[in-house]
């Protein structure tokens, strides 16, 4: 990936007694598509090869894109193959095989037009497509096929496809090589938000710890003059509304939040887990739901509770969609509708997630016991209605693997009498979904996002990570 950008290697597979305008028509139109989408690329010099416009037949043809694409190995993020007519399969495994990148590819293959298919004009892809894949089967290589198995390179399916394959290489290349922070241990009620490092780790998924007590004598270092901690209250307050009797504790909130942004930082990690329940308010005075909000609301997903595994599922939401994702409960049951259920938290959303205002607040259950004024820092929310998916990953001990589920559902516009986040949700089928969750030893907590990417997920999931999928689907 260069400049954030996501990178594909392509490859233009041809036969030689087909007709080479076709390639170079090919190779002109998927780049222009490419690089219409925000996308960069890597790809022979169209003289490369004897057939011209780059487009590869031999074995030998397929050893120089090989060479290049291994050059270029820490800025690829995946492969493209497009066929512009039978292609050849030798060059091309031989491309994606002795490159050794383990990036998602994706196989791409063009229409012949009915009325041209002679010598000159016809392609054959539809059958070469199915070789190049059956070559991909031998040897192991996962791919991506497109939506329909040929179409033309003027299609607008093209760029469709492209970016749906740019959020599964997202998600692939970013979970393999994500970094979780763990800030303070799991609460002692919350045997439910156990999770093993080991098998994260099998999916390079590496846990970094800290203990709380680090990160609370850094936030107490922080002096009232650092201009970390001045931009930091200017934030908080910009971005929820403070209420007149809580501003004494702001300075608390905002320096909590700048010693966790700086550890972040440091230790280089993608998302968060942090122990807000309930040391935080006993040792410190506040609590972490904002800090929380703010940093999943600029992408790096925090967790209650020391969710590790929350964590990661909120990370692969955002991955997947770009844009901010919450960790919610599955909480409140609706007596009247069986489909609909309040997904709440103490206080966590983040803003973009909500599309709404919001307030600061002491956290509710806990503000009763440990004192409101020790708790203040909870984020006061309304989810505004519109489409959402949700997701959750388990480290299954017993079994030795990461196992999953996948859905989409409705957030409503319905008011409901509780203070923190709200979002009323319905999912069809949602009791078939509870007796899911239940019986495979789920949790309690679903990661959410604001846009449909359970297409995306699931072919990152299926194809490339193989963990386990269950995709819920209702009516």
């Amino acid at each position: 990936m260069r400049n954030g950008k996501t990178c594909f290697g392509v490859i233009i597979g041809t036969r030689a007694y087909f007709n080479s305008e076709l390639a170079r028509d090919v190779r002109k139109q998927l780049l222009s598509t490419i690089t219409a989408q925000g996308y960069e690329y890597v790809i022979l010099p169209e003289d490369a090869t004897p057939t011209g416009s780059s487009s590869i037949e031999t074995r030998e043809d397929g050893l120089k894109v090989a060479k290049q694409f291994r050059e270029h190995r820490e800025e690829i993020d995946g492969i493209i193959v497009s066929l512009p007519n039978f292609g050849f399969e030798i060059g091309i495994i031989n491309a994606i095989s002795d490159a050794d990148l383990r990036v998602p590819v994706l196989v791409q293959a063009c229409d012949d037009e009915n009325d041209k298919v002679d010598l000159d004009s016809r392609r054959d892809a539809f059958c070469g497509k199915i070789s190049v894949c059956n070559n991909l089967y031998q040897y192991g290589i996962p791919f991506t096929d497109t939506t329909l198995h040929t179409y033309s390179i003027h299609s607008p399916l093209l760029a469709s496809d492209i970016d749906r394959f740019a959020a599964t290489c997202r998600v692939v290349n970013g979970l393999r090589h994500c970094r979780i922070g763990q800030i303070g241990t799991r609460p002692l009620g919350f045997n439910t938000c156990r999770a093993s490092e080991k098998l994260l780790q099998r999916s390079g998924i590496t846990v970094v710890p800290a203990d709380l007590s680090e990160l609370l004598a850094a936030a107490q270092a922080i002096g009232d003059d650092d201009p970390q901690f001045t931009a930091m209250c200017g934030r908080i307050a910009h971005y929820a509304e403070v209420p007149d009797s809580y501003r004494q504790k702001l300075s608390l909130v905002a320096k909590f939040g700048v010693a966790v942004e700086r550890w972040i930082e440091v230790n280089d990690v993608q998302a968060v887990a942090i122990q807000c329940w309930d040391s935080l308010e006993q040792n410190y005075g506040c609590a972490a739901c904002v800090t929380m909000s703010m940093l999943s609301d600029k992408l790096i997903p925090a967790a209650c509770e020391t969710d590790i595994a929350g964590a990661v599922s909120m990370y692969a939401l955002t991955l997947a969609s770009g844009n901010a994702s919450a960790l919610l409960d599955w909480n409140n049951n609706f007596a009247e509708d069986r489909n609909k259920c309040v997904c709440t938290h103490c206080g966590n959303f983040p803003k973009s997630f909500v599309q709404n205002d919001l307030r600061l607040g002491p956290l509710g259950v806990l503000g009763r016991t440990l004192g409101k004024v020790n708790t203040f820092g909870a984020v006061y929310a309304k989810v505004t209605s519109g489409d959402f998916t949700f997701f959750r990953i388990s480290t299954d001990d017993p079994k030795g693997c990461i196992k999953a589920y996948l859905g989409k559902g409705e957030i409503t516009d319905e008011p409901y009498g509780m203070d923190g986040c709200i979002a009323v949700t319905r999912v069809a089928e949602l009791q078939k979904l509870m007796k899911y969750i239940c019986k495979n030893g789920f949790e309690h907590h679903v990661a959410m996002c604001r846009s449909d990417v359970v297409e995306i997920l699931r072919e990152a999931l299926e194809t490339y990570l193989g963990w386990p999928l269950y995709v819920h689907e209702g009516e």
